[in-house]
């Protein structure tokens, strides 16, 4: 994806963050009506990034089930909650990192190193964590 193409996608991220319900026709025929191939490409990647299911989401605390990543990864994470804290734990369950996100919103995460992973989740409301590519 070059630099132009990521340059027009600011006006699609404004158009739906401001609301909770989003309608995904609009979007798609935001991106359908660009004529350069490469801008359309990157509104679609776009879409599917923000609208994907989340691999977790839970209220207030929980443990996740192992996953394993082949190379790095991104945990994206939102809250809904003023207080959300999260472990990334080894296989043997040691914590490898702490991560917080204080009074709600969205953040990420890097994982550097293939391995397999679990997470351990304390929140005041309900969250949402999404395992991405780097």
């Amino acid at each position: 994806m070059n630099v132009r193409a990521l340059a027009l996608l600011p006006a699609l991220l404004i158009t739906t963050a401001a609301t909770s319900s989003i309608d995904i026709p609009n979007e798609l025929q935001q991106c359908r009506r660009l004529s350069d191939h490469e801008q359309r490409l990157a509104c679609f990647d776009v879409l599917a990034f923000r609208h994907s299911p989340p691999r977790f989401a839970g209220r207030h605390g929980a443990t996740t089930e192992a996953f394993v990543t082949t190379g790095p990864q991104r945990l994206r994470y939102q809250s809904d909650g003023a207080i959300f804290v999260m472990y990334l734990r080894d296989a043997e369950g040691g914590v490898l990192q702490n991560i917080t996100l204080p009074g709600g919103g969205e953040d990420s995460y890097r994982i550097d190193k293939a391995g397999t992973y679990s997470l351990q989740i304390s929140g005041s409301e309900t969250w949402r964590i999404w395992i991405d590519p780097p």
